[in-house]
């Protein structure tokens, strides 16, 4: 597998375009010294400013929201839940709060390192990265990683030359209150791998 990163170029496009990209394409993480990746199979956009779903709703900016401000390509790293960190791809452009929540990975390379994250043995391939948080445990994603850019470093997407066209279904976001019904989460149509 090249270990190229998409360009921020991908990412500065409208967010449900850059969504459905992202799909076939691979997340890899070279944190804490270890090499796990995973092919991304589920995503969610979140549009900005008009987005009541947004972190970035109405423009409201904060300290824990300043990264999604930044340029596309950017990682957007929250903590939910009082105990989960979730991974989003900043989009468009530097002020736009718009981005794309990594949802769902197959799984690919360090798979012992995934399953010892996520707490041993007993974890099934399946249930590695199949959510937002689970991705994030298994890879080693954390606060520390947020503001960082995708395009480069030990944390980025890599772009899959040969992705197979898969076909992708649309359905309305899930996990939230606020405009759960509008149809923007995007997954590989019959994949194992998204969540549930």
């Amino acid at each position: 597998m090249s270990s190229a990163a998409l360009p921020a170029s991908f990412y500065a496009r409208p967010t449900p375009e850059v969504a459905r990209g992202l799909l076939g394409h691979v997340l890899l993480s070279e944190l804490g010294g270890r090499r796990t990746a995973g092919r991304i199979v589920e995503t969610e956009a979140y549009l900005g400013t008009n987005d009541p779903a947004s972190h970035g709703y109405r423009a409201r900016r904060t300290r824990r929201n300043a990264s999604l401000f930044e340029r596309p390509g950017t990682a957007y790293v929250y903590f939910t839940y009082g105990m989960h960190w979730c991974l989003n791809a900043v989009t468009e452009r530097v002020g736009l709060p718009a981005a794309v929540l990594i949802r769902a990975l197959e799984p690919l390379e360090g798979l012992a390192t995934m399953r010892r994250r996520r707490g041993g043995a007993r974890v099934a391939d399946r249930d590695l990265c199949s959510g937002p948080a689970k991705l994030c445990q298994a890879l080693g994603v954390t606060g520390r990683h947020d503001g960082l850019p995708l395009t480069r470093g030990a944390l980025r997407i890599v772009r899959i030359q040969s992705r197979q066209h898969h076909a992708i279904s649309v359905t309305s976001r899930i996990g939230i209150t606020r405009a759960a019904d509008w149809p923007l989460r995007f997954l590989i149509e019959a994949s194992p791998w998204v969540s549930r």
